[in-house]
């Protein structure tokens, strides 16, 4: 009966669900375009009879990378289907994997979006990564006994209190999924609490932790080092946020004073906000450029804003630290273990909540440095560049806690392999 509910209910807002994509789309166009994709109409053929992997937002994608690799590996002839939800989600699976997989937005949760859809690509085995609840999803994937596993699962106090108050409809979800790989043992309990059996509940770690570098991207941000300061400091601030780029900027006008040679590297998250993070480094009164120009900055160069899509692990590494945004705003943070994969020390504000676990170790292993604003960014700062060894001490450091934490790809693996066919061969 509140399955039914839910699957009413969504029906009627869809007149709402198409005014607020336009309305988001008056600042990423983006968001008006494939529309046909929100109801399973897919847009372009697809080989059905593979992996169908959900990865919600950029993060998750993120997450999913190394998965996805190691499968297209172990099974190169398998279709593999990668379905986001936004625009920005979309690009990243698009520049990280190119025509290895076939990718299309995931239909709302509509029964007739969602029939449509999984009668067209027939996967095997679904995996959604970390905690994304499609009731009318689930339902159809238990009608046709495709294996379903919540990979890299997570599940906040806040988030099992939301899905206690539906704690019926909850548990006859859970029932129907075929297991679940979360990352701690607290997120595994409160799966359990909500009605998940035991047998169903593996515990694998983050697979956040399993990120490396590879030679291809090493060698190429030595060539991109070398071109673009060969003899300065670089500092890069990531996936910032509205009011963000502010306390950045203002930051860096006092880091100059000490080193006038220094480069920024500026990566606003939303492109949205690529625009407006230009105008207020023009604003401020810094000489900058573009990285979609294609110029190589010269000495007077101040700052580069990077305007593409899918080059944050190469600007990581041609920094010497990075500021990680998210986090000076009630955003949550972002991901600092793409800094740490480049041993870079590690800056973010106070709002951490998205990466909790991870951040926790990071500052208790001496390899995440918590600022407030932009006079304690640029104290920091300031004492990571006049000092090497204090600044490859914090580098070190988050380094060696993202490679003490790895091994959840493989556990997952494990989980996965009796609902996959034998290797290729």
């Amino acid at each position: 009966m509140l399955l039914r509910l839910y699957q009413i209910l969504l029906y009627l807002i869809q007149p709402a669900t198409l005014a607020y994509l336009l309305l988001r789309s008056r600042k990423t166009p983006a968001y008006r375009k494939r529309l046909r994709e929100r109801y399973g109409l897919c847009t372009y053929q697809v080989t059905s009879g593979g992996i169908l992997l959900h990865s919600v937002s950029v993060g998750e994608t993120l997450a999913a990378i190394p998965l996805v690799r190691v499968l297209r590996q172990h099974y190169p002839s398998l279709p593999i289907i990668v379905t986001t939800m936004t625009p920005t989600g979309s690009e990243r699976v698009t520049s990280a994997f190119g025509d290895d997989v076939y990718h299309f937005y995931l239909p709302y949760d509509l029964p007739s979006s969602m029939r449509r859809f999984l009668k067209k690509i027939n996967p095997i085995l679904v995996i959604i990564m970390e905690t994304e609840l499609w009731p009318s999803m689930i339902n159809q994937l238990h009608q046709r006994q495709v294996p379903l596993i919540l990979a890299n699962a997570r599940l906040s106090v806040r988030s099992a209190e939301n899905y206690q108050k539906l704690s019926f409809l909850v548990k006859n979800i859970l029932s129907k999924i075929t297991m679940v790989a979360a990352q701690h043992q607290e997120d595994g309990e409160r799966f359990i609490q909500l009605g998940l059996r035991r047998m169903q509940l593996n515990i694998t770690g983050s697979l956040k932790f399993d990120i490396s570098v590879t030679p291809e991207l090493a060698a190429s941000a030595v060539t991109l080092r070398n071109q673009w300061a060969p003899h300065r400091p670089v500092w890069i601030a990531t996936s910032t946020h509205e009011g963000e780029e502010e306390i950045v900027l203002k930051s860096y006008k006092k880091i100059l004073e000490n080193f006038p040679n220094l480069l920024l590297i500026l990566a606003p998250r939303h492109p949205e906000r690529f625009i407006i993070a230009e105008k207020l480094t023009q604003k401020m009164g810094f000489k900058f450029l573009r990285r979609s120009e294609g110029i190589i900055p010269s000495a007077e160069i101040q700052v580069v804003i990077t305007d593409t899509m899918g080059e944050l692990m190469l600007f990581y590494g041609i920094a010497d630290l990075a500021f990680v945004g998210g986090s000076l705003v009630e955003i949550g943070g972002h991901n600092p273990l793409e800094a740490a994969v480049h041993a870079l020390p590690v800056l973010m504000g106070p709002s951490t909540f998205n990466f909790k676990d991870i951040c926790e170790k990071l500052i208790q292993a001496d390899a995440l440095i918590t600022v407030f604003d932009s006079e304690s960014m640029s104290n920091v700062i300031i004492s990571l560049l006049s000092d090497e060894n204090y600044r490859l001490y914090y580098g070190h450091h988050a380094a060696a806690v993202l490679h003490e934490n790895q091994g959840a790809l493989q556990r997952l693996l494990k989980i996965l392999q009796p609902y996959l066919p034998q290797k290729d061969q």
